[in-house]
């Protein structure tokens, strides 16, 4: 993949306050991976409906963190779940891989 997340965005809406971006850090840590959890259960669950809503909510994450690529991919994916078809499960699954490695970083 060849787009890596960034905290720009947190940095353009903060104004550059260091304080607004710790806050915004620590909302993406608490909330990312309770949203992977989600996805993760309901895939395996074969609830493709709830999956795509979980998706939804991760859709937004992947665009905050600078991945516009990411967020197409995401949205594809949420699109093709409603239609219970799995299309772009490996890309969207490398997508948060590649997030989790970041913010585990921070």
């Amino acid at each position: 993949m060849d787009e890596l997340p960034n905290l720009d965005y947190f940095i353009q809406i903060a104004d550059g306050d260091e304080a607004i971006v710790n806050t915004l850090i620590s909302i993406l840590k608490s909330e990312f991976p309770q949203q992977i959890e989600s996805y993760n259960q309901n895939i395996s669950e074969a609830n493709y409906i709830e999956a795509a809503e979980a998706v939804h909510k991760l859709k937004h994450k992947v665009g905050l963190l600078g991945l516009e690529k990411g967020y197409n991919v995401a949205n594809e994916f949420e699109h093709s779940l409603r239609e219970h078809n799995l299309q772009n499960k490996n890309e969207f699954e490398a997508i948060l891989k590649n997030i989790t490695n970041f913010i585990q970083k921070l």
